[in-house]
């Protein structure tokens, strides 16, 4: 699956030329001109990584930090015509991973957007394939099978589908599933996650009423129970 990068920088020349060189090394991107725009993508999508300029319009990339890390650790690297000492400390200081000063050669950007992925990420793998009763979930392809036909799911219900099919046998806080699937600024609310398990059970259950695979803990959120072998007829 593509990790996506959200780039942050309101010189649009400069976000074009960096965006089509991360795309050509396998990267999805989205160009935020502000903090403004910043925060409503930060809102609504997930993102792998961050690369943020200072100096913005509305404001500063310090300030996109700093909200960010109340809520998420997703990689941040500030890209700034700032080149003192002082600034280099504070952006890492603000939870930043990594300071870039421009002017900055591409190769050495791809470099540090490389190496950082593999830090926090580990080494490229296949994106896993998850069976259980008579459905396959295939994150890599975005797809869900049940019996061999295909299961039509909006995102957010793929998005936490392939969640929980990660962490099985696991309790998993309505609060853990909001920030994870939604995303580390959403305004969704904890009613919002069992609506779409709700949803999920009607597709993935033969007794959404007594389900066998999505669980509810009481009072606190729900399991994934994937103790059963896949059936014959998978």
């Amino acid at each position: 699956m593509k990790k996506r990068i959200l780039i942050i920088e309101d010189d649009s020349d400069l976000a074009g030329i960096t965006e089509d060189l991360l795309r050509s090394y396998g990267y999805e991107i989205r160009w935020a001109k502000d903090c403004e725009s910043a925060f409503d993508m930060l809102i609504h999508e997930q993102f792998q990584l961050l690369l943020v300029d200072i100096n913005l319009p509305d404001g500063s990339g310090f300030d996109v930090c700093r909200e960010l890390r109340r809520v998420s650790k997703v990689p941040v690297i500030f890209a700034s015509a700032r080149t003192g000492e002082e600034d280099k400390i504070k952006g890492l200081d603000m939870g930043g991973d990594d300071y870039l000063a421009k002017p900055y050669s591409l190769r050495e950007l791809l470099a540090r957007v490389n190496a950082l992925m593999r830090r926090t990420y580990g080494e490229e793998k296949e994106a896993p394939v998850y069976r259980f009763g008579t459905v396959c979930v295939d994150t890599g392809m975005r797809t869900a099978v049940r019996s061999g036909e295909e299961i039509r799911l909006a995102l957010r219900e793929f998005d936490l589908l392939a969640y929980l099919c990660a962490h099985p046998n696991r309790t998993l806080r309505k609060e853990e599933l909001l920030h994870e699937v939604w995303g580390a600024f959403s305004e969704a609310e904890t009613a919002t996650v069992a609506v779409h398990i709700r949803w999920l059970r009607e597709k993935l259950e033969e007794d959404p009423s007594s389900p066998r695979y999505i669980k509810t803990v009481w009072g606190v959120g729900y399991r994934f129970d994937m103790t059963d072998k896949p059936e014959d007829t998978l």
